[in-house]
C-alpha cells in the first residue's frame, strides 16, 4: 500500500493510528510535530500525510504547504479535536484531501487513507502519462486538438514502435520534421543517430554523394573518401525531406538499402550493410508522379508502409488559437522580449487567412508582429495578409448568406458557380483524407453512393 506521515504530539495518538494504518500493510512514519514533519518531508516523499491541525509548534496547515511544496500530488488528511466548518473549508482551499475529527472511528481513517493513497497513485500514474506525452509530441511541436491532429499523434503513436519505413506527406510548413523526430524518439532506435536532409536542396549531382558517401576521386573534387548519410545514421533513423525530389539514380540506389539494406559509395565496387530506418516526406502527391513517370512505383510503395498525412492548418483552424499561445511564447522567450497576448480582432483575422505557408508561416508572422508591433496586444494591423488569401468560409461553420452573397460577383451562372463550390469541397477532404472516398464523405457528411456518384460526376473517381 501506501507510505504514510503521521503527525500529531500525542505519542499515544500516533501509535493508535499507526497500528491501525499498518493493518492495510501502510508504511508509516512518525512525527512529534510540525517542525519535524516539515524536516522530514524535506528528505522524504509519502503518498499520504495524516496530520492534527493545532501542535505547540505549529498546525496542520503548515505541514500541508510543506507537503505540497515536496510533491503536489501528497494527499493530506487533517485530524482534529477542534473541527470548525471554517477550519475545514480553509484547509480544503488550500488543497486538503479530507478532514475528520477526534475522537475517530478507526476504520473510517483507515477507509480514507486508502482512498487518499488510491488517489495520489493516480495523480503520479497520470503526471507519468502526460510526460509520456510530452516526449511524443516534443515541447509544445505537434499541437492541437483537432480531430485530425490527434488522430495524427495517435498514429504516431502506433508506427514509432514499428521498425518500418513511413512516408508523411503533407504541404510546406505542416510539421513534417517534427513528426519525423517524434517517431525516431518513441522507437527502439532513439539513442541512436537522427539525421535529416533536405533531398530538394541538394543538386542532382551530389544527393548520391551525400546519401551514400563516395571514393576519393569518384568525380572531380572528390580528393578524399566521405561516409554518406546512411552510414551515418547507421542503427538510426534517417529522414528524407522531400523525397519526391530525388533523381531517377537515387531512386534505384534507395530501393536497393530499402529492399536489402546495403549500399555503395559512389566509385566504389564494395557493397556496405547498413541497418536504418528511413523516415520520408513529401509534399507531392507521390502516386500522380508515379503516373507521371517521375518516380518509381516500386520505391513507391516501399516508402509509404505507414503513411501519415499532416493537414494543412486551414482544415483544422481551431487549433490556430491555441498554437498562436504556444508559438507567441516560444518567440517571446527567444527574443527575450514580453509575450504579447492576441486582440480578439487579429485572432479573428488570421483564423479567417488561408495560411498557404501552413504553421511556418505562423510562426513567422507572430515573429514579425512582435517584432514592430506598438501596442500591448497585437492588433490586425500587425498582421499584413495577402487579401485574395482571406475571408475563405469555415466547411464546419454555419454559412451567414449576406456575407456569402456579398463575396460573389452581382452576374453569375447560379448552377455553375455551386458546382464549381461542390467540386472545389469534395476536391479537398479527398487531399485532407489521401484520396480515401469513406473518409472524406464521412467529413462532408454525405452516404459513400452519394459520394461515389459526385466523384464519378466530377471525373474524380479514379483517385
Amino acid at each position: 500500500m501506501g507510505k504514510v506521515l503521521i503527525v500529531d504530539d500525542e505519542p499515544s495518538m500516533r501509535r493508535i493510528l499507526a497500528a491501525n494504518l499498518r493493518l492495510d500493510s501502510h508504511g508509516v512514519v512518525e512525527a512529534a510535530g510540525a517542525l519535524e514533519a516539515k524536516t522530514i518531508l524535506a528528505g522524504e516523499d509519502f503518498d499520504v500525510v495524516l496530520t492534527d491541525q493545532k501542535m505547540p509548534d505549529g498546525n496542520g496547515l503548515d505541514v500541508l504547504l510543506a507537503a505540497k511544496q515536496g510533491d503536489p500530488t501528497t494527499s493530506v488528511i487533517f485530524l482534529t479535536a477542534v473541527g470548525t466548518l471554517e477550519l475545514a473549508v480553509e484547509c480544503m482551499k488550500e488543497g486538503a484531501f479530507d478532514f475528520l475529527t477526534k475522537p475517530f472511528v478507526p476504520d473510517a481513517v483507515r477507509a480514507a487513507v486508502k482512498r487518499a493513497s488510491e488517489r495520489t497513485a493516480l495523480l503520479r500514474e497520470n503526471a507519468v502519462l502526460k510526460t509520456a506525452v510530452l516526449k511524443l509530441e516534443g515541447p509544445d511541436e505537434i499541437f492541437g486538438e483537432s480531430e485530425s491532429i490527434r488522430a495524427v499523434r495517435e498514429m504516431i503513436g502506433r508506427v514509432a514502435p514499428k521498425d518500418t519505413t513511413v512516408l508523411i506527406t503533407g504541404e510546406t510548413g505542416t510539421g513534417k520534421e517534427l513528426v519525423a523526430r517524434a517517431i525516431h524518439r518513441n522507437s527502439l532506435r532513439a539513442r541512436r543517430p537522427f539525421i535529416a536532409i533536405n533531398c530538394a536542396s541538394v543538386s542532382e549531382t551530389l544527393i548520391e554523394s551525400e546519401l551514400f558517401g563516395h571514393e576519393r576521386g569518384a568525380f572531380t573534387g572528390a580528393d578524399q573518401m566521405r561516409t554518406g548519410l546512411f552510414e551515418a545514421a547507421h542503427e538510426g533513423t534517417l529522414f528524407l525531406d522531400e523525397a519526391g525530389e530525388l533523381s531517377a539514380a537515387a531512386q534505384a540506389k534507395l530501393l536497393r538499402v530499402l529492399a536489402d539494406g546495403e549500399i555503395q559509395r559512389v566509385g566504389s565496387t564494395k557493397t556496405r550493410h547498413v541497418d536504418v530506418r528511413v523516415v520520408a516526406a513529401t509534399h507531392r502527391n507521390l502516386r500522380d508522379r508515379v503516373q507521371e513517370g517521375s518516380f518509381r512505383e516500386d520505391l513507391y510503395y516501399r516508402l509509404a508502409v505507414l503513411p501519415i498525412h499532416l493537414p494543412p492548418l486551414r482544415d483544422r483552424r481551431e487549433d490556430i488559437a491555441g498554437l498562436c499561445d504556444v508559438l507567441s511564447t516560444r518567440i517571446a522567450k527567444e527574443m527575450k522580449v514580453p509575450r504579447r497576448p492576441l486582440s480578439q480582432a487579429a485572432m479573428i483575422k488570421l483564423t479567417q487567412y488561408r495560411f498557404p505557408g501552413n504553421i511556418r508561416e505562423l510562426r513567422n508572422l507572430l515573429e514579425r508582429a512582435h517584432i514592430l508591433g506598438q501596442h500591448p496586444q497585437l492588433q490586425p494591423e500587425d498582421f499584413p495578409l495577402n487579401p485574395a488569401t482571406t475571408a475563405e468560409l469555415k466547411p464546419d461553420a454555419e454559412l451567414d448568406a449576406g456575407q456569402l452573397a456579398a463575396l460573389l460577383p452581382g452576374h453569375l451562372d447560379l448552377r455553375e458557380v455551386l458546382g464549381k463550390i461542390e467540386l472545389a469541397l469534395i476536391e479537398r477532404a479527398l487531399n485532407a483524407t489521401d484520396g480515401v472516398q469513406a473518409e472524406a464523405a464521412r467529413r462532408l457528411n454525405l452516404s459513400r453512393s452519394d459520394m461515389g456518384y459526385k466523384t464519378a460526376k466530377y471525373a474524380l473517381g479514379k483517385r
